[in-house]
Order: structure tokens, then sequence, then C-alpha cells
């Protein structure tokens, strides 16, 4: 049973790469400013479109999964996001980066909502957090390398496609088919819902259960933060060291570098060590981070922050969402549903960091993802028992 276990769970961990496709929103949207000379606060639409679906479709993909099952709404995300990663190779008007970003926000929405608990259908129980931290590294694989990827397409330019740095859409196309097939072909068997689906309100109702409502909120600020990091990292790197856009591009792969360790060690550490504990060393280390990208000046400085970031903001989400997941094991799908509509925050972090940068430079938009670390102190309470 172990073995097949294993066997099941590759095509699985290979649905959280492309998972991790939602991140190339952050260097995609620093290129399109560029390409089509956008002002900070137009090109952070982006990045905020991206997540603003996961508010309209995470609670109504919980209640799918309860009439069609994990695995099927796993296959729909899929091919709605192999659409999004096609629509850029065709061109980079600001209508159709629109619509590529809103289909991937949806495709994406629709993943993290059923493949989570997917996870646990698969493992059948018993060690979630640590495993959804190793799905959450397999993701930081594909989150790290988009940039390098669209870097690559950048200087490489191919005469016979004209592609650029949107030759990472295409690379990220062909996993995305493949990740499919394989998944179709995977046989899960998935128990049969018990009792009476519940109704949208019915989901709602839910977040008025403190440990839930709590660990929507820290979902929030892990992603703001982490799509908040994704996206100025560069910029802060060229407004105070004098970088270009491809030079600065490192940035984003360099943080994302970071939480890729950190979900790797997170996965053991997740095991040996008390969830609180763990959750604090994690905390502290995002605080040093603000602290250095609000004042630092020194290349190394930055670098320093953004890789404390990239560490500290990996295994956030995965402990959030474990200890919602369990607090509720009978209403599994509605609480994924509902702790991925806390991804939402990647909407409204990227949209205030974008005015605050316009007004103040980046150091204002420090400022907003360093509300949502005051935050997560507060959330650390609730891990007392873990």
């Amino acid at each position: 049973m172990k073995q097949n276990k294993s066997i099941y769970l590759i095509p699985v961990m290979l649905c959280f790469f492309c998972m991790g496709f939602v991140d190339l929103v952050g260097i995609a949207s620093n290129y399109v400013k560029r390409d089509l000379l956008l002002s900070d606060s137009v090109a952070n639409v982006f990045p905020s479109l991206v997540f603003f679906w996961f508010l309209i479709f995470s609670v109504p993909t919980g209640m799918l999964m309860n009439k069609i099952g994990r695995k099927k709404t796993v296959l729909l995300s899929l091919v709605v996001t192999v659409v999004s990663l096609l629509l850029p190779l065709f061109g980079e008007t600001f209508g159709i980066m629109l619509v590529a970003f809103s289909l991937l926000g949806i495709g994406n929405a629709l993943m993290q909502t059923s493949l989570n608990p997917l996870v646990s259908t698969v493992m059948g129980g018993g060690n979630l957090a640590s495993t959804l931290t190793f799905g959450q590294f397999v993701k930081a694989i594909a989150s790290f390398s988009a940039p390098y990827l669209a870097m690559w397409g950048a200087t490489m330019v191919i005469p016979e496609f004209g592609l650029s740095w949107r030759v990472l859409f295409g690379i990220f196309l062909v996993v995305g088919v493949l990740s499919t097939i394989l998944l179709f072909v995977t046989p899960i068997d998935e128990p049969a819902p018990e009792g009476k689906a519940s109704s949208f309100m019915e989901c709602l109702k839910l977040l008025g259960t403190p440990i839930v409502l709590l660990s929507f909120l820290g979902i929030m600020c892990h992603v703001g933060i982490d799509v908040g990091t994704n996206t100025t990292a560069p910029k802060i790197l060229m407004e105070r060291l004098g970088m270009t856009l491809d030079e600065a591009a490192f940035a984003t792969s360099l943080y994302f570098i970071f939480r890729t360790v950190g979900c790797l060690t997170g996965s053991f550490f997740l095991r040996v060590l008390r969830m609180r504990t763990f959750f604090i060393v994690s905390i502290v280390m995002m605080a040093l981070s603000m602290l250095l990208l609000f004042i630092g000046q020194a290349q190394w400085e930055l670098y320093l922050a953004i890789a404390l970031v990239g560490y500290g903001n990996s295994n956030v989400f995965s402990m959030c969402f474990a200890t919602a997941l369990e607090s509720m094991p009978d209403k599994q799908n509605e609480v994924s549903g509902l702790m991925i509509m806390g991804l939402f925050g990647g909407t409204i972090f990227p949209l205030l960091m974008g005015f605050m940068s316009d007004g103040f430079g980046q150091a204002g938009a420090v400022v907003v993802m360093a509300v949502g670390v005051i935050y997560l102190f507060t959330y650390i309470k609730q891990l007392k028992t873990a």
C-alpha cells in the first residue's frame, strides 16, 4: 500500500509544480511594465488581477469538489491553466495579458482549492503539514525557475518566434499538458461525500469559527507578502542600486531559491519540532527582512533581506492551512475553499503597495508588507497546542 501511495503522489506533486506557474506573474508584470511603459500602480494590476479570482472561485470550487470529486476538479484547473499559458504566445497587448493573467488566476484558484485536499486523500491521513510543505517545495521549483527563463528569453531572443521573455509561457505550457495527461491516467480512489453538501452561505459561516477565520487572515498576509516581495524586490534593487530590470530580476529568483530551501528543510523541521516553535522562527526572520528592506542601501543587505523573507515565508501557508484543515476534518473541502480564498491577499497587498510606492518610493511598499508580518506575530498563540 505504501508503494502505491508513493506512485500516486508523483503526478500529484507534478501538479504542485504547475501550481507554481502563478508566481511568474511577479517577474512577468515587471517585463510588461517595461514593454508597455506602465506606472507601478497600473503594472501591479496584473498580480492583483491574478489573485482577485481566488475571492470569487475558491468557495464554489470547494462545493464543486463535493459534486465531481477532487481529482476531476484538479484536472479542470490544469486545462484552464494550459489555456492561460497559450495566450501570451500570440502577443503581448494589454488585453491579451489581462485575459491570460485572469485565466491563470482562475486555474490556480481551482487548483489550490482542490489539490491540497487531494493530497489528504492520497496520503490517507498523517503528516499532512509536512507533505503539503514538500508540495510547496516542488511548487517553488517552478517559482524560482520563472525569472531565469524570462531572463534567458530576454537576452537570447529567438528570431523565428519573437517571444523574448515570453518563452517561459511556452516551456510551462509543455509541462502543464504533461501534468494533465499523467493525472488523468492515474487511478485515485476518493471517498464518497458524507451527508448533504454545504451551500455557499454555509461555507462562509465557517469563518465564524475563530481558528478558521484567523488562519484565513494568516494566509492573506502570507500570500500578500509573497506576491509583494516577488513583485517589489527587483524594483528595490533598481531604485537603490541602479540596476537594470534584467539584472534586478535575479532578486525574484533569490527569493524563490530560499523559499524552495525553506520548503525542503521545513518538511523535515515540521516532523521534529513543534509547529509553534518553527512558526516563531519563521516570523522573526520575516521581521528582520522587513527592517533590512526598509533601511538597507548596500547590495548585501538587500540580498540578505530577500533571502530571509524567502525562507521565513516558505512554510507559513502550510502551517496555517493544515491547522485550519485539521480543526474541522468533516468539512475539509469547504475549509480548503475558504483558506484558498485567503489568497485574495495577493490582490490587496500589491494594489496598496503600488499606490504607496508611487507616493513614497519602494520603502512605502515595504511598510504594507510589514503590516502583514505584524499580524502573523499575533497568530502565534493559535499554535500553542500544535
